[in-house]
């Protein structure tokens, strides 16, 4: 399988992203808590480029036991958000969390040494 750099171990932070091209296609691949992940940067809604926005944890209505709204706090659940028309992905699965039916064409990221690949 042919593979496609990405960058140096020590160039990515946690919380960060690459946008690599790869023949005729872009992959984002994202580094955080450790782990990498790695998809196409084209939104399943309009083509758009998927992996270019915000990462945000996700938001959870708070619900007491009544059935009463009590706000909202975070998860620890992280979707990165099309900055076309604000379609979430699910960061480690790279679904779509409003059809879950959707998702990214997802690639597989290797480490080797220091270097980091992307299988294409």
């Amino acid at each position: 399988m042919p593979e496609c750099f990405v960058a140096k171990a020590c160039e990515m932070q946690d919380g960060d992203r690459r946008i690599v091209v790869a023949g005729n296609a872009e992959i984002g691949v994202f580094y955080k808590d450790g782990a990498y992940f790695a998809y196409s940067n084209t939104c399943v809604h309009a083509g758009g480029p998927a992996c270019e926005g915000l990462m945000i944890n996700r938001v959870v209505d708070v619900i007491a036991a009544d059935r009463t709204y009590q706000g909202q706090t975070f998860s620890d659940e992280v979707h990165f958000v099309c900055p076309w028309h604000g379609y979430e992905y699910e960061l480690q699965t790279g679904e779509c969390v409003g059809d879950r039916r959707l998702r990214l064409k997802k690639f597989d990221v290797v480490r080797r040494g220091e270097d980091i690949f992307v299988v294409v």
